[in-house]
């Protein structure tokens, strides 16, 4: 399935991207958000050398309507919010894509991570073009689970490898020792780490970015 990384700039009319420029060495995590038809509620945490100024900055817009400071520190709080414009939550609510948790934001930007079949992801992209948000994919690739990429057998042992230390510089488990601990043959252990190998590296290097050979002189 697969996974993007987005940048999205937070329109200047919201109150959080407004936030986020007016204080550009603040930084807005972003750990959890519901939203309703009207309103959004949100769990913040804030860090900002400047942290009473970007809360009562918080606490005189508009658009949010209850503030509570649930901890503070020297540079530190825990926020819950209420807002009229959670604007960046429509457009997952309406393509259907579940937003991980948490984001950050800093100078009006944040940073997400999605996973979702393309057809969503597609639509997602639609939703931020209809709610006037900008946004660049700065990646996608697809997600591969270790189930659908090795075998059972392949994959236990190659987590036994790196459990014992077959991997480590310098190593500290033999092939031998491998496939005594594994209960298998030396030549069985080897042929099947090999497979497994073989899979993950070529898997590894499919989803590089194309390179351009350099330009000879």
């Amino acid at each position: 399935m697969p996974r993007a990384n987005l940048t999205l700039t937070i329109p200047e009319h919201v109150w959080i991207g407004e936030i986020s420029r007016t204080h550009p060495a603040a930084t807005v995590r972003i750990l959890a958000a519901l939203a309703g038809d009207d309103a959004g509620v949100g769990l913040a945490e804030i860090t900002s050398e400047n942290l009473p100024s970007i809360l009562a900055d918080i606490e005189a817009s508009d658009a949010v309507v209850e503030l509570d400071i649930l901890r503070q520190q020297s540079d530190e709080a825990l926020i819950q919010f209420e807002t009229t414009t959670p604007l960046l939550l429509f457009p997952i609510q309406d393509s259907g894509v579940p937003l991980e948790m948490p984001f950050t934001i800093e100078e009006g930007e944040a940073i997400w991570e999605v996973t979702a079949p393309q057809r969503r992801l597609s639509e997602l992209g639609t939703q931020f073009e209809q709610f006037g948000i900008p946004f660049t994919v700065n990646e996608i690739h697809r997600r591969i689970e270790p189930t659908q990429l090795l075998t059972d057998t392949q994959l236990e042992l190659v987590r036994a490898a790196i459990e014992q230390g077959y991997y480590d510089t310098p190593r500290r488990c033999s092939l031998t020792d491998l496939a005594a601990e594994s209960d298998l043959a030396k030549s069985t252990c080897s042929e099947t780490l090999h497979r497994a190998e073989e899979k993950i590296i070529k898997r590894f290097v499919e989803n590089l970015p194309e390179s351009t050979p350099a330009e000879r002189p």
